[in-house]
């Protein structure tokens, strides 16, 4: 199951740094001009997509503390960021607490640490962060939680930069029958509990998002960061369509026959390089006025 998430996140991270809001980025690396180093957490970090996205845009002076549940897939991390910067001509030195990155006038530091995030109150985590950010993380926690998320993150001022959360809809072609059916069995499944605070807000997750983060004194903007995958993403969509299938049998096990077939049509479509899949999501980018600081 670790080795299968591990690969399902290495083959989507090029989806979602293609689809990924530059506008906020700029904005969030702007607001952190003249902080050295930035102090970065990244929540549910997996194996570090984020933070590979994220370091060539923010000041080049960094410290990240990456946390997520599943320790197997934090010992991906340094690997993957070492094959990351030898493309790139970065030195990586990794240890089993995290890695060290240089190269072209940039020094990032990351620390890795295995931790359940179903109680941010408790955790010390937040302390002396700049910037707390997560990818294709929201979606899955309750409104409680992104409310006391925002809570946390106002006590230490931080700016905020959640990017790929779904936001419930989906466009595939050819289009077939089933397709509105679906994308409605995943979005009730989206709705259910995941361990983080009660039902998770799901395709409400990023609106939700944007109201408590607004509640607490922050500007908050929001873009589009929309899955756009073509013939090209075959492997991709071929998971993503599995995936659908089986979280829609296991909503519905009544229409189990009904749902394979619509799989299996959809692969075709694949195979036959006339697929092309659109899953929409929403970045997020917020921070507190100056005028708000210290108060």
């Amino acid at each position: 199951m670790d080795n299968a998430l591990a690969d399902w996140l290495r083959l989507r991270e090029p989806a979602d740094a293609t689809a990924r809001s530059s506008n906020l980025i700029d904005m969030i690396a702007d607001e952190l001009v003249g902080t050295d180093p930035v102090h970065v957490l990244d929540l549910a970090t997996g194996t570090g997509a984020n933070l590979r996205y994220l370091t060539t845009h923010l000041p080049a002076h960094q410290r990240w503390l990456v946390v997520d549940r599943n320790s197997a897939l934090l010992a991906h991390m340094p690997v993957l960021t070492s094959e990351w910067g030898a493309a790139r001509q970065y030195d990586v030195h990794s240890d089993p607490a995290g890695c060290i990155i240089r190269g072209k006038q940039l020094e990032c530091h990351v620390e890795t640490r295995r931790l359940n995030l179903k109680n941010l109150r408790n955790s010390d985590i937040f302390v002396g962060r700049h910037l707390v950010t997560a990818s294709a993380l929201l979606d899955l926690v309750s409104e409680k939680w992104l409310a006391e998320l925002a809570d946390r993150c106002r006590e230490i001022e931080a700016a905020v930069l959640f990017a790929i959360t779904y936001t419930g809809q989906s466009v595939c072609s050819p289009m077939e029958p089933e397709d509105d059916m679906i994308c409605n069995l995943l979005n009730r499944h989206q709705k259910t509990d995941k361990g983080l605070g009660g039902p998770a807000a799901g395709p409400d997750a990023a609106q939700c998002a944007a109201r408590c983060f607004a509640a607490v004194g922050y500007r908050v903007r929001t873009a589009p960061s929309n899955w756009r995958l073509g013939p090209s993403e075959q492997e991709l969509q071929r998971q993503l369509i599995a995936g659908w299938a089986e979280v829609a049998s296991h909503v519905a096990p009544g229409d189990v026959p009904r749902i394979e077939h619509w799989r299996d049509r959809r692969f075709s479509h694949i195979d036959a390089s006339r697929s092309r899949v659109v899953v929409s999501h929403l970045d997020l980018a917020a921070w507190l006025p100056h005028d708000a600081s210290s108060q």
